[in-house]
C-alpha cells in the first residue's frame, strides 16, 4: 500500500466513523424526544415559578457535565435568545478555592453538597448532570438538596441509575455512548432555556 492509498483508506475510515457518530445522535434524538419534551416543558414552568418567588437555580457535574452545567448557568445569568432580566443561577463547581478546600478537608463527595448547604434555601432548584448517573459527589448533592427542600432535576445516562432515583424528576438519556449522552444533555439544556423563557413571558 503506497502513502496515497493509505491516506485514502484512513480518510474513508474517519468518514465512516463520523457517519456513525452523527447517526448515533440522530437515533438518540428520536428515541428520547417525546418523553424529554414533556418533562422539559414541565421543568421550565416550575423553574419560572421558582424565579417568580425569588428562588435560585444551582447546577453541578463533573468533567464534560460540569461544562454543560456551567453552560446552563451562563445562559440564565446572561440571556438565551431574547432579552429578559438576569436570573440567579450558580454552578457549584466554579469556585475552585471552595471546591478544592472542601474536597481536601471533607472528601470528594462533599465538594458540591457542602456549598449547596451554605448557599441553598428551601424553594430553590438544582439541576445535576452525570452521564453515568452514579457520580458520588453529584448524588450526594442531590440528596442534600432533598433534605433542604430544594427541587431536584437530573440529566443522566441510560436508566436505571442512582442519581435519577434520588431526584424529584430525571431525564435518563437512552444512548449507547457517553459522547452521545453528553450531546443530548446540551440539547436538553437549550430546551430547558427555551421552555423557561416561554414560561416567564406567559401572562
Amino acid at each position: 500500500m503506497n502513502d496515497r492509498t493509505g491516506i485514502s483508506h484512513r480518510v474513508a475510515e474517519t468518514g465512516a466513523g463520523l457517519e456513525q457518530h452523527f447517526g448515533a445522535l440522530g437515533t438518540a434524538l428520536e428515541r428520547n424526544r417525546g418523553p424529554a419534551i414533556r418533562r422539559i416543558w414541565t421543568w421550565g414552568e416550575q423553574l419560572a415559578d421558582i424565579y417568580h418567588r425569588d428562588g435560585r437555580l444551582f447546577t453541578c457535574g463533573n468533567g464534560g457535565s460540569a461544562a454543560e452545567a456551567q453552560h446552563l448557568s451562563a445562559e440564565l445569568t446572561g440571556r438565551f435568545r431574547t432579552e429578559r432580566r438576569p436570573l440567579a443561577a450558580i454552578a457549584l463547581h466554579c469556585d475552585s478555592s471552595a471546591t478544592t478546600a472542601i474536597a481536601n478537608d471533607y472528601g470528594i463527595e462533599e465538594m458540591f453538597a457542602r456549598q449547596l448547604r451554605a448557599h441553598g434555601r428551601p424553594g430553590d432548584a438544582l439541576v445535576v448532570l452525570s452521564t453515568s448517573g452514579t457520580s458520588p459527589n453529584v448524588v450526594a448533592t442531590a440528596k442534600a438538596a432533598q433534605d433542604m427542600g430544594i427541587t431536584t432535576w437530573a440529566l443522566t445516562g441510560p436508566p436505571p441509575n442512582t442519581l435519577a432515583s434520588v431526584c424529584d424528576d430525571a431525564i435518563a438519556v437512552d444512548a449507547d455512548s457517553v459522547a452521545t449522552v453528553q450531546e443530548m444533555h446540551l440539547v436538553l439544556v437549550h430546551a430547558l432555556c427555551t421552555a423557561l423563557d416561554a414560561a416567564l413571558e406567559a401572562p
